[in-house]
């Protein structure tokens, strides 16, 4: 062994060994177990750091080969499981500490080296991780606080260059390339076989001792992916770690401050801002950096940066910055000479410094790193408490003016000049974009962390805060950006700061972000209009909407900026106009309406009068046609654009006028005065404006006239041009009807609801009319239609928005007429109704209409050429039962033929993307079919039925028709389509019958359909699918039926094995079914009997079955033909039952059919050899009917004697045949024939083998009532294994969930059969034996039930879709158990709540007690049973409290296992209602509740667990009332628990909310508890302030979603009702500042809309 120790540690040190031998001796020492040298691993780690720092400090000269082999060699001692293994044991290890230096200098080096490097950068970050992954190592470099500084700045400057380099691989696989051949160099293939762990880059695992260090420690080349750029984001985050944990422990703050802002701050933001910027882009996928990893390091990189600036000690030194105080203004503190005297200067020094980055991407890295240093601020030094706040408010606020002019900003405030912030030299920023991002996310945070206190601000500060704001808010005007969302978003934050910040520019608001925007980008467009509705909003709630429309009317009413403006009101603006007018008292609503008729009297009409008068004075005159032409083009645009301004404040006047509250009986004498004076001023602008057409009218004849004279060749050009009229003259004709119709419907309004208002329309038309001796309406009526109210010239070139308002017009006289009685008694009434409804309904519109994608966005003002269709489809779909009744026959056919032509051949999903809200005509044509309202027009609904069947037979006209079809006869010529006449005028329905008989005996089809025709016909069988049956009369309904089943039984589909047969017969049959629904179907039984429908369509499909029709049908429409075809064998059964005429006859023919000798036999006899897969088809369908047809029979014993005899009859037949076909179907396949049953599906043979034992059973029933004698099965043995089959098949594998139903049905089915024929003979001699057999199945069932729920393959869904079957399986095994079957039944549940194995993890194994639980106690027992389960009730419910708890400390168990628990209590609570006595159980589970974890699930989880705590609550509210005599606190804390909930999770989210639907349904459930409670006054009054003071705290938090706001509204109303007086006094007294507010908001509301309301009802109740 000395020989062997002083070899080598003297050949180590000698200078003679060469140093190739060295490094070999070297690595055989490390790993040979004979060498036994004295500190051995410390001794080679000297060795190898010594002969590296020598080497380069240049004592020692060896070959560039032996210097990778020595790096290598580190590396490899350093990643070695023994090394970790020893220092984890104690060992004393250590390195030389020049060792961090020379790495310093290495990875120094690497980083000015370009592209190839003299040492392998890899190996160095594998030496610098291996020293960092051990405490023990990493002294290296933590004992002295500046190397994991320089270790870290020059990490992140290697990963930022990194980053910064182009996304091309190759260079990096080349260098990875280069390193492998350098380190395969290094070690000669004569090394030992046991080399040093191979490199990893996870965490070290320790090795077993038991393990030989020989094969763990290997010198194996390192993979390609832990090379230089992998390796290097993992280092970074080592020492990322490794310094915050030095850091902390620095007891010097202002020399941690000093060294980050000195070396770590420029790089740790620059690698900050390239990991954010390219998270998501696949730029750094060459670097195999992982998001997850980017994100650790980005928030490294944020803690370091907030606890080195930031810190607690820095606040004096930031005051004294930021805050200088004045008694020490001249002087320094004591101790400021050690510290960092000012702080942000160095920061912002430092950030704003030229050339430590790329110039590109300097000031994005400045922009984004100058709002997190903000939040870093906010986070550390906002909080105060006492008299501190405002001053720490303070402080943040001057950190943020120091912050915004680094971005370049300049900012010219009124602020003293002491202000730093006004400092700052005039500047523009690189990028506008960033710079305005970058102020918003400043502004944003100050909002949030309610820095701006304006009272304070304004009362100690002297408006400081408000002055900066007003210097940013001029800075934004001053220097805008209208194309650029986020300079909305500045201005909306800053209006949420405080209105007064943009008071002063509100007229530059309004214009530059409002008025006249000219950027219709989508993104900017949305951002422009949040901005407005908030704007909107603001000064609604300041009550000042008058003055905003003051300064809204002064900026439209100046000269425009461009030649087109925007649309004024976008939907969404338009919205939340509404919205805050119905918030907005009445009399300044009528204000707003003064204001703008003001504006038009003096803005608007000045100028188009004006022209008129310059004109005729021209004309007076006889100035020259040159110079008045040139006049003319000049006052062109100013004619425009006054036009242009007038329809601008119509429509904003149309929307409030339709958005103010009505005038009522309620209404204040002095707003009904108002409101009338307001109607009349509106109406003499009205004729003003009107008059001025017409004034227009006249002068261009004089024109026309004199110019005609002088010029005679020129005559027909000046006569023909003013016909078309002028564009300032059509927009003013537009501007003038939308406010004549805005008059007429608001005067009617008011008139109708307010009996102190007189209508102004009223005793003007009289007047009018006087002279004639006729109504008044009548006239109006005649003066529109006539065209009157538009001068003639302009009624040819009427714009369609005119066109829309005049049928507006003359709708709303409709109106008025059919609302005077003694006008609807005139004869002259009816006719003008009918001109008025064609008026309106403009044929040659309605044509058009069913052509072309328009579409509207359903704002008046928004029609145009290119929405004009739509709007009319609307308005005329609107109005359908007013008009309707005045259209001929033939017009109400055009209507319906629109109707059907919008929605014929439309795609599915072609609309989806339009933008929300937008009408087209087939949207509003499809709301039209699935609304009640067209059934309750029944010439309009005849009229479309007849149009869909006129348009099926002019398909099947066109087809191939083999065969002669008198249905299809060519005699009736070409079929017009007129949806005003019934099928039954073109095809006579006998001759459709004969034609159904003729096919159904021949097993032909006489009408082959191509692949266009029978989508044709599958559109329109999908229109007439959304029809309601029962709105047809009887004629449309047995015409639809007849020419439905011709289809049935006459069609095919070109060529047969396209498949298409299969979608279309789908699609037949379940119309079909969908029709015997209809009340009027008996009129289809008078001319076919019910057993002909189901004999003939049975036969169609085994003719086209039999003949390969099916061949290319998918698996999936074969099975929802199949099911089609038995719902429509049921209905129709069902139905003939029911009506019970000709019973036995109908019946009688179809199981004759069924059951006949031809049907029976599977594989028909046909010429050749028979095709297998139809035969097996045709068997499918023959196992349908008779099982189907078998159900509906059984499902209708009981109803009368003569009619059980007669269903047992058919019963009997129908279960003779079908034992046969089933025994053909489970027959042993031979080598060339498939099983049939493996065609067929499990499922399906289990649901027949289920029918054909009930039918049994109910013929052994019927047997049973009529002679005593012991019954038996006929079918025991396939009955018994078939039971046994599926007890073993059940829980041993996925299975799929329909063969899991039919097994469950079978097995109730089979338990009731055994007990039925053997169990009620159990007491008598020798039937002991078959009593334990019935108990044996009995068990049976339960085990496999129990396993069965066990199964992990079984997800929560399909749990919950087993369920009813588990539940008819229990009631048939409990109905007439016995009291040891059903111990049994408990003692299985007792074994299966045992919180032990929930505690392993294996809640699978406890969940099927919870069920078996719920679904027992809603089963009917027999008395002993009953009392047994109920006397364990209570023990029952305390192990399932105890599961729900124990459940609720994960997260993971909620949907799977907590929720069913709590449901399973919840189904006990409301059955056991009368028999749970004791309220101390009850109010156990209260505790359970208040478990049920509620925070962090996802949408639908949240919904299932929120559902089930509601109903346990309403169960206890419910059926165990007295229980909340004294447990009402604790059901309240529940309570608030789900409602803090729903406020959480229903806030506003902006664009991310995709789950309205579930919080919407969640906040309808809280409105309908809390009626409950105020319902049961008597228990909660005491606590009903205390309820509300939860409400409102909750509600301060948050802003809530419109919808789910209202519901919670709602519901919170109904507590208030329960608060008296001095409750009221208490919460405005009690309540903090901020919730005082939200109260005193909820209140107002409550006492304006709640409270008078039920007032008012209260009146009128006993």
């Amino acid at each position: 062994m000395a020989a062997i120790y002083s070899g080598i540690h003297l050949k180590l040190k000698s200078p003679q060994t060469p140093w190739e031998d060295k490094l070999k001796l070297a690595r055989f020492a490390w790993v040979s177990t004979q060498c036994l040298l004295p500190n051995k691993e410390q001794v080679l780690l000297d060795w190898c750091t010594h002969a590296l720092t020598g080497r380069y400090n240049q004592k020692v000269e060896f070959s560039q080969d032996v210097l990778e082999g020595l790096w290598c060699y580190l590396d490899d001692l350093l990643h070695s499981r023994k090394l970790h293994s020893l220092l984890k044991q104690g060992k004393t290890i250590s390195l030389r500490l020049n060792m961090a230096q020379l790495l310093l200098e290495r990875l120094q080096d690497s980083a000015h080296v370009a592209s190839t490097s003299p040492l392998c950068v890899s190996t160095i970050l594998s030496v610098c991780q291996g020293l960092l992954s051990s405490p023990a190592l990493s002294s290296v470099f933590t004992t002295k606080y500046e190397l994991i500084v320089d270790l870290l700045a020059k990490l992140c400057s290697l990963a930022c260059r990194e980053l910064q380099k182009p996304s091309s691989p190759e260079a990096l696989t080349t260098e990875s390339a280069t390193c492998q051949d350098e380190l395969m160099t290094a070690r000669p293939h004569t090394q030992p076989a046991g080399d040093l762990d191979s490199f990893q880059i996870e965490p070290i695992t320790e090795t077993p001792p038991d393990q030989p260090e020989l094969d763990a420690d290997k010198f194996l080349p390192r993979p390609k992916e832990n090379l230089r750029a992998a390796g290097l984001f993992e280092v970074l985050l080592q020492a990322l770690t490794c310094y915050l944990s030095v850091q902390r422990q620095q007891a010097n703050p202002n020399r941690v401050f000093t060294m980050v802002t000195n070396q770590l701050i420029q790089p740790l933001v620059l690698l900050r801002h390239l990991l954010t910027s390219g998270e998501f882009t696949p730029s750094h996928t060459h670097l195999r950096l992982r998001q997850q990893l980017s994100r650790d390091i980005r928030i490294k990189i944020e803690s370091t940066l907030q606890a080195a600036l930031f810190p607690s000690e820095h606040l004096n030194a930031y005051k004294e910055e930021l805050l200088p105080s004045k008694e020490e203004s001249g002087k320094r503190a004591p101790g400021g000479a050690k510290g960092p005297l000012k702080p942000v200067s160095a920061i912002l020094s430092k950030l704003t410094a030229e050339g430590w980055c790329e110039p590109s991407v300097h000031y994005p890295v400045k922009s984004n790193t100058l709002s997190l240093l903000f939040k870093f601020f906010l986070e550390s030094y906002r909080k105060g408490r006492g008299e501190s706040e405002e001053a720490h408010r303070m402080l943040c606020f001057c950190f943020l003016t120091r912050l915004v002019p680094a971005l370049d900003l300049s900012l010219h405030g009124h602020s003293p000049s002491a202000s730093p912030w006004q400092e700052c030299p005039p500047g523009v920023p690189e990028s506008w974009s960033l710079a305005l991002l970058a102020v918003e996310a400043l502004v944003s945070q100050a909002l949030a962390a309610d820095i701006y206190n304006v009272a304070a601000d304004r009362i100690r500060h002297g408006e400081a805060q408000l002055k900066f704001y007003r210097a940013l808010a001029q800075m934004l005007f001053n220097q805008s950006q209208p194309s650029i969302p986020a300079w909305y978003r500045c201005l909306k934050v800053l209006l949420s700061l405080n209105h007064l910040i943009l008071e002063p520019d509100l007229d530059q608001l309004l214009s530059s972000a409002w008025v006249n925007s000219e950027c219709m980008d989508a993104r900017v467009q949305r951002a422009r209009q949040l901005m407005v509705c908030s704007l909107l909003q603001t000064y609604t709630k300041l009550r000042q909407l008058p003055r905003l429309s003051s300064e809204l009317l002064s900026v439209i009413c100046q000269p425009a900026l461009d030649d087109l403006r925007p649309p004024l009101l976008s939907e969404a603006v338009s919205v939340t106009l509404r919205t805050c007018l119905l918030d907005t008292p009445p009399s300044q609503g009528l204000e707003i309406c003064t204001l703008v008729l003001e504006s038009i009297r003096s803005c608007i009409l000045p100028d188009l009068v004006k022209e008129e008068t310059e004109a005729e004075e021209m004309e007076v005159d006889g100035e020259g046609d040159d110079e008045e032409k040139d006049k003319e083009i000049k006052a062109e645009p100013r004619r425009e654009d006054a036009s242009l301004k007038l329809f601008c404040l119509s429509q904003l006047l149309h929307v409030v006028l339709f958005s103010v509250k009505t005038l009522d009986n309620a209404s204040p004498l002095p707003v009904v005065r108002k409101s009338r004076g307001l109607m009349e001023e509106m109406q003499q602008v009205v004729k003003e404006l009107l008059q001025l057409l017409s004034t227009e009218k006249k002068t261009v004849k004089k024109k026309t006239q004199r110019k005609g004279k002088k010029n005679a060749d020129r005559k027909e050009s000046e006569v023909s041009e003013p016909e078309t009229g002028a564009p300032w003259e059509l927009k003013t004709q537009e501007a003038a009807l939308l406010l004549r119709y805005t008059w007429v419907e608001v005067d009617t309004l008011f008139n109708i609801h307010c009996s102190k208002y007189t209508c102004l329309d009223a005793p003007q038309a009289a007047a009018a009319s006087e002279a004639e001796g006729c109504a008044p309406v009548p006239t109006a009526i005649e003066s529109l239609l006539s065209g009157e109210g538009v001068p003639a010239r302009l009624q040819s070139s009427c714009s369609p928005m005119s066109r829309l308002l005049l049928k507006r017009l003359a709708l709303q006289q409709m109106k008025k007429v059919l609302l005077d009685t003694s006008l609807l008694s005139e004869p002259s009434t009816a006719a003008l109704l009918k001109l008025a409804a064609q008026f309106i309904l403009a044929k040659s519109e309605l044509e058009a209409s069913a052509d072309g994608e328009q579409e509207w966005d359903g704002q008046i003002a928004s029609v145009d050429a290119s929405s004009r269709l739509v709007a009319h489809w609307y308005l005329l779909t609107s109005n359908l039962p007013l008009i309707t009744r005045y259209l001929s026959g033939d017009e109400v056919g055009r209507v319906a033929d629109v109707l059907v032509s919008s929605l014929h051949g439309r795609h599915p999903g072609s609309g989806e993307e339009r933008p929300p809200g937008c009408l087209t005509v087939p949207d509003i044509s499809s709301q039209l079919l699935h609304s009640p309202l067209l059934a309750e027009l029944p010439s309009l609904f005849s009229a479309t039925v007849c149009s869909i069947t006129q348009r099926m037979l002019s398909v099947l006209k066109a087809a191939h028709v083999p065969k002669v079809c008198p249905t299809l006869k060519e005699e009736t010529g070409a079929l017009e389509r007129d949806a005003s006449h019934p099928l039954s005028t073109f095809v006579q329905k006998e001759t459709i019958v004969e034609d159904i008989l003729r096919a159904s005996k021949a097993g032909e089809p006489s009408v082959l359909l191509t692949g266009t025709q029978s989508k044709d016909l599958l559109d329109l069988l999908q229109i007439l699918t959304t029809l309601n049956p029962d709105g047809m009369n009887a004629e449309d309904l047995s015409s639809v039926f007849l020419l439905l089943f011709f289809m049935l039984t006459s069609t095919s589909s070109q060529p047969p094995d396209s498949g298409d047969d299969a979608i279309l017969l789908l699609k037949l049959f379940r119309i079909l079914t969908r029709l015997l629904e209809g009340r009027n179907f008996p009129s289809v039984l008078k001319l076919m009997h019910g057993g002909t429908l189901l004999q003939s369509s049975v036969s169609s499909l085994l003719w086209r079955s039999n003949n390969g029709g099916f061949g290319a049908t998918g698996s999936c429409d074969w099975l929802d033909l199949i099911r089609a075809v038995q719902g429509f064998i049921r209905s129709l059964v069902q139905l003939i039952i029911i009506r019970n005429s000709s019973v036995r006859l109908n019946l009688d023919q179809f199981a004759s059919y069924l059951t006949s000798k031809e049907m029976t036999n599977p594989v028909a006899p046909s010429s050749g050899k028979p095709d297998p897969g139809a035969s097996i088809s045709s068997v499918h369908i023959l196992l349908a009917s008779l099982t189907s047809f078998s159900q509906a029979m059984t499902s209708n014993l009981g109803r009368s004697k003569p009619m059980d005899q007669t269903l047992t009859q058919m019963l009997t037949r129908t279960t003779a045949s079908l034992g046969p076909a089933v025994e053909w179907v489970l027959k042993p396949p031979s080598q060339s024939d498939i099983q049939p049953a493996s065609v067929l599906g499990q499922a399906f043979v289990v649901e027949v083998v289920a029918v054909m034992l009930q039918c049994e059973l109910s013929s052994l029933s019927a047997e049973e009532k009529q002679q005593q004698q012991q019954l038996s099965l006929r079918h025991r043995s396939l009955y018994q294994g078939f039971c046994q089959q599926i007890l073993k098949e059940t829980s041993c594998a996925h299975r799929p969930l329909d063969f899991l139903v039919s097994c469950l049905h079978f097995l109730s089915a089979f338990y009731k059969a055994v007990e039925k024929t053997r169990g009620e003979r159990e007491e008598e001699p020798g039937e002991e034996e078959k009593g334990q057999e019935l108990d044996q199945l009995y068990m049976q069932i339960l085990q496999s039930v129990h396993r069965l729920l066990t199964a992990s393959w079984l997800s929560s869904s399909d749990v919950c879709e087993l369920e009813p079957a588990v539940q008819e399986l229990l009631r048939h095994l409990l109905e007439r158990s016995t009291t040891s079957r059903f111990n049994l039944l408990l003692l299985l549940i007792r074994e299966g709540l045992d919180a032990g194995r929930l505690r392993a993890g294996g809640h699978r194994e406890v969940l099927p007690a919870v069920i078996i639980i719920k679904l027992l106690s809603c089963c009917q027992l027999p008395e002993p049973c009953a009392k047994a389960l109920w006397l364990i009730a209570p023990q029952i419910i305390s192990a399932m409290v105890f599961l729900v708890k124990s459940s609720s400390l994960d997260i993971s168990l909620t949907l799977p296992f907590t929720v069913p628990t709590v449901m399973s209590m919840t189904s006990l609570l409301r059955q056991g209602e009368g028999l749970i006595t004791n309220p101390h159980h009850v109010t156990l589970v209260l505790g359970a509740l208040q478990a049920v974890p509620l925070d962090h699930l996802t949408p639908p989880v949240y919904h299932s667990a929120f559902l089930a705590v509601h109903e346990a609550l309403f169960a206890i509210i419910q059926c165990h009332p007295q229980v909340m005599l004294n447990a009402a606190p604790p059901f309240l804390n529940v309570f608030y628990r789900l409602v803090a909930s729903i406020m959480q999770e229903g806030r506003q989210r902006g664009d991310s909310d995709t789950d309205g639907d579930v919080f919407l349904q969640c906040s309808r459930l809280i409105e309908r508890m809390y009626s409950h409670i105020a319902a049961t006054a008597e228990s909660f009054t005491t606590l009903s302030a205390f309820m509300v003071a939860q409400y409102v705290t909750e509600l301060q938090k948050v802003t809530l979603r419109p919808d789910v706001k209202l519901h919670l509204t709602e519901g919170i109303y109904g507590i208030l009702d329960l608060c008296l007086e001095q409750d009221i006094k208490f919460l405005t007294a009690g309540l903090q500042a901020g919730v005082r507010e939200v109260f005193n908001e909820l209140y107002s509301s409550y006492t304006h809309y709640h409270k008078a309301q039920r007032q008012g009802e209260d009146k009128y109740t006993v």
